[in-house]
């Protein structure tokens, strides 16, 4: 068991260090680390990607505007030549459109298509261009090769169905009076921007000029060749954080395991590690409890081996005095001197029951105050009761035990009522075992500026000065004389201090002083927080 001071500092260390992080829920800094450091990759994919899109529409859009400009500035030139036929209504000469465009320059990479009024076709300039557009012819009798036969002499392909299907919608929007403008696949398969223009005699259409740029894959490449930076960046953060993770996450919780591993196996005493309890985030934290956990546990095994060499020795006492009663007890002779004897072993006896019990209740305290719930307790009605106790059962010639308070009304505090009570029943005990036949114990409650003060007063021979700290020690047994000896096993007032210390407050022995300045008596004082401060 271990010493009462250093029992309620560990005990308020472990509970401000288990609080900690309760309270810093959003301050967490390897969760923010964590955070940032996976959300920048993202960002940095997802910006890119963002960027990009803007690019390639904008890209897109300009073209567009490009092939539109080009489109209107032909299909006028288209309507302004002589090259229609019919009267009244004029209609394209499909012999001399193929002409015209074969004539008119039109830009490598771009082909121009007539359609007249009723949405047929009419001219392109590929078929009337000396000039040989698209990609160089694959091997002959290569697998790609034989899937572009099939799909020049199959009427039923499907992509080509689609590309023509989509031109001839594009057409016929035309020819209601509208320019048309989009993004579509050709029927070799390639991604096209076209334009399709109505070409018009005076306010009459007479058909449409599509022009179409396949340059759009070509960009759409470049576009994911300027995103792959982009995406090295983030792949190049998100291993970086992986391993920040590995260093400063991973390896300490390994090395705190593996301490941990070491205290259980090895039956170490305590663990330290300098390097991580330096840190200020929640490895810190970790670093620290197990140190400050390790440091109390290996404390509380100095105390508790001390307080097992205590009980050993004050057992031995008494234990020593009845073996050598019982072998005197066969040598003496006469009556007078086998009362003696039996009188010395019965309060030997009474002695060991006593220390035996104490001893129990001692060893068991931490396990209680560990067990019991806090809660409001009143102070003023639990003295009231327990100096009650002794007022309404009184021994024979005990000292009678008054009891005033100062405060009106309930005085509240948190703690744990069984344990409180325990330590005024001690107090009064004490006092009531150095009180002179006609002395009296006297218990007071009153406000006092850090709470509530309770005092227990006798008007017995008061306490040595050197000896006003050491009464609180365990087994600390030095009676003035004329009292009764192996009426206390030394355990009360250390029992006292405990739980005081456990609730917050303190305690404290004073010797009283008449006018004269001789001791009057002894003074115990306790004072608990009111606020509610226990642990």
């Amino acid at each position: 068991m271990a010493s009462v001071i250093d029992t309620a500092r560990a005990d308020r260390q472990e509970t401000d260090e288990g609080l900690r992080p309760k309270l810093r829920l959003v301050g967490s800094r390897l969760g923010a680390l964590i955070l940032i450091l996976n959300l920048l990759s993202l960002l940095i994919l997802f910006g890119g990607a963002l960027a990009l899109n803007e690019w390639r529409r904008g890209l897109v859009e300009a073209r567009q505007e490009s092939l539109l400009s080009q489109a209107e500035l032909l299909a006028n030139v288209l309507g302004e030549l002589e090259i229609t036929r019919g009267e009244p209504r004029p209609v394209l000469d499909e012999l001399e459109v193929p002409k015209w465009l074969r004539d008119t320059f039109i830009p490598a990479g771009q082909r121009a298509s007539v359609h007249n009024a009723d949405g047929l076709f009419v001219a392109d300039s590929f078929q009337v261009s000396d000039q040989i557009p698209g990609r160089p012819l694959p091997p002959v009798g290569s697998r790609e090769m034989e899937r572009m036969e099939a799909a020049a002499t199959s009427e039923e392909d499907p992509q080509v169905q689609r590309a023509r299907a989509a031109l001839a919608a594009e057409v016929e929007a035309a020819l209601r009076g509208e320019p048309q403008m989009g993004l579509r696949r050709s029927e070799t398969g390639d991604r096209v921007v076209s334009v399709s223009v109505p070409i018009r005699h005076v306010r009459q259409v007479l058909g449409v000029l599509t022009l179409e740029a396949a340059d759009v894959d070509a960009i759409l490449a470049a576009q994911r060749a300027a995103l792959m930076p982009f995406a090295l960046v983030a792949l190049a953060v998100s291993l970086l954080s992986s391993l920040l993770l590995h260093i400063f996450v991973v390896r300490p919780i390994m090395r705190l395991s593996a301490a941990a591993d070491q205290v259980r196996m090895q039956r170490a005493r305590a663990i330290s590690f300098p390097d991580l309890e330096g840190r200020r985030d929640e490895i810190g934290d970790l670093a620290r409890s197990l140190e400050t956990m390790t440091t109390t546990l290996s404390e509380r095994m100095d105390a508790i081996e001390r307080f097992a060499a205590d009980v050993s020795h004050e057992i031995k006492n008494p234990l020593t005095s009845i073996r050598s009663a019982l072998e005197t007890l066969e040598l003496v002779k006469t009556a007078e001197q086998r009362e003696r004897l039996t009188a010395l072993l019965q309060q030997d006896v009474r002695r060991l029951d006593r220390l035996i019990t104490d001893i129990s209740n001692a060893s068991r305290l931490d396990a209680e105050l560990a067990r019991d719930r806090l809660r409001v307790v009143d102070l003023n009605a639990l003295l009231g009761e327990v100096v009650g106790v002794y007022r309404d059962s009184p021994r024979a010639g005990a000292v009678p035990v008054e009891f005033r308070s100062d405060v009106a009304g309930a005085a509240r505090l948190t703690g744990r009522d069984g344990p409180l009570g325990q330590v005024f029943r001690n107090l009064i005990d004490n006092a009531l075992s150095f009180s002179p036949p006609d002395g009296t114990v006297r218990v007071a409650l009153a406000r006092d500026p850090d709470g509530w003060r309770v005092t227990v007063e006798d008007d017995g021979p008061g306490i040595p000065a050197e000896n006003l700290e050491t009464v609180f020690e365990r087994f600390y047994t030095s009676r003035p004389k004329g009292t009764a000896f192996g009426g206390n096993s030394g355990l009360g007032l250390s029992i006292v201090r405990q739980i005081v210390a456990v609730h917050g407050g303190r305690v404290w022995a004073e010797n009283r002083t008449g006018a004269d300045g001789d001791v009057e008596g002894a003074r115990f004082t306790v004072v608990l927080p009111a606020d509610g401060a226990a642990t």
